[in-house]
């Protein structure tokens, strides 16, 4: 079922969790999954500092990408469209590998 996992599938997955797990889905809450979001990138710093191991470190960054799943599964239901995560990183990636080396750094920092 996860076998070879999209950000497309994954967004499914989601919305799936959220639904069985009775978590908000409406345009309401979605500034409280960006804020969760947040959270827990924060916690994926703190335990990044503190030194704990990788895992626990990416487990937090991989609650980020839920957060930021949801919130894309939630415009999706609210506004009536597809959004092809997929394809928006493909396409950001390829932009991206177009910059210039450390393009947005101050250079010689």
């Amino acid at each position: 079922m996860t076998e070879g996992c999209t950000f497309n599938r994954a967004k499914e997955m989601v919305k799936q969790l959220v639904a069985e797990k009775g978590f908000p889905h409406d345009e309401s809450a979605l500034m409280q999954k960006l804020l969760w979001a947040f959270v827990e990138l924060g916690e994926a710093a703190d335990a990044y500092k503190k030194g704990m191991n990788w895992e626990k470190v990416n487990e937090e960054l991989i609650d980020v990408v839920f957060y930021i799943l949801d919130f894309i599964g939630i415009v999706e239901d609210t506004q009536g469209i597809q959004i092809d995560v997929d394809r928006l990183f493909l396409e950001k990636w390829k932009t991206n590998m177009n910059r210039p080396d450390r393009y947005g750094q101050r250079r010689g920092v």
